[in-house]
């Protein structure tokens, strides 16, 4: 259902569902703020969008003025394995329309309707850690923290704002929709880490001791995806077979040598011998993350390398429960650098 707000005598503010009568309308509110410059380029493709739109892969909310135009938007978008898993982002509202609580309603709008509507599992943000107004604004949706990406953003992106003294960290946190019942291992050193992360939400996901075998019997599949604005490879591992090692090597190998700076690896919670994946990749200088929750379906877990030093000082969080993640995140990096 469709919220409306008077902002004015004469001007009332609707924030509803995206429909393809909105796209051009979407493509302007994008160019008077950031011109051609906005990195999801989709926003501006009028076609695209409504395509995008049509398969469930980027779902808007809109805030349609009554004089005709876009003042803001926000979207649900794919973008981990599993379809039922959206991220929340791109959110945006006219500068002429700041103050008068649209982005806040499009965040309810998207948080109460929209994910529920298209049967979303999960919807997960990732609040920059230069500051904690982000982070505020996600829990408000009811959002809770379940892992902490270091050095995820370059500090070139807030160089505008001026905001951040390095590289920026970005706290993962995902509001539950649909809990599923499911069977997640726990490597032995993460077991304390994973009990508290488990303990604050309603995940369906019963945890038990991941068991020392190597690799499963499926072949290895891994999935790699460059970020060379960010300096950011994404290392999906959906299957890792006996040759799991050798393939993953060289999938970092490739991503160290384009430049990339971070390197993030998602694994399957579900497989029993994640413990020796864990042990062989902190072997190799990567460091606990945290859960992501129906990441494939079933829940992952963040593993993460970053070349140079963190910039653990730059990290500034609103909350214990997402200080109590940066410590274990942060101790574990410290064991693996020793």
């Amino acid at each position: 259902m469709p919220i409306s707000m008077d902002i004015s005598d004469s001007e009332r503010i609707t924030i509803d569902t995206f429909q393809p009568g909105d796209a051009k309308g979407v493509g302007e509110l994008f160019r008077s703020v950031y011109g051609e410059d906005y990195p999801v380029k989709l926003v501006y493709q009028p076609d695209a969008l409504v395509e995008a739109f049509e398969k469930h892969e980027n779902i808007p909310a809109v805030a349609r003025s009554s004089k005709g135009i876009i003042v803001g938007y926000v979207s649900i978008f794919r973008s981990a394995p599993a379809e039922t898993v959206y991220e929340a982002g791109q959110g945006l509202v006219h500068v002429e329309y700041r103050k008068h609580g649209i982005a806040r309603a499009t965040n309810r709008y998207f948080a109460e309707v929209l994910a529920p509507a298209y049967g979303a599992a999960a919807v997960f943000g990732e609040a920059v850690c230069n500051h904690p107004h982000s982070q505020k604004a996600w829990a408000k949706e009811g959002a809770i923290e379940t892992a902490l990406e270091v050095d995820l953003m370059p500090a070139e992106t807030y160089a505008r704002e001026g905001s951040a003294s390095g590289r920026v960290a970005t706290l993962h946190m995902t509001r539950m929709y649909l809990p599923m019942e499911h069977k997640v291992y726990a490597p032995d050193r993460y077991e304390e880490a994973m009990g508290f992360i488990y303990g604050g939400f309603r995940s369906g996901a019963a945890v038990e001791k991941a068991r020392g075998d190597i690799a499963g019997n499926e072949p290895t599949s891994i999935e790699s995806r460059l970020f060379e604005f960010a300096g950011v490879a994404r290392v999906t591992v959906h299957e890792a077979g006996q040759d799991f090692q050798a393939v993953f090597e060289g999938h970092e190998a490739d991503a160290l040598a384009k430049g990339m700076v971070v390197v993030q690896v998602w694994l399957k919670l579900s497989r029993p011998f994640i413990g020796a994946l864990v042990e062989y990749l902190r072997g190799r200088g990567y460091f606990f993350g945290g859960i992501l929750p129906r990441w494939f379906g079933v829940d992952g877990l963040l593993m993460q390398k970053v070349v140079p030093r963190p910039n653990w000082e730059g990290i500034h969080l609103y909350s214990d429960r997402a200080l109590a993640i940066l410590e274990a995140v942060r101790h574990d990096w410290q064991s693996v650098m020793a």
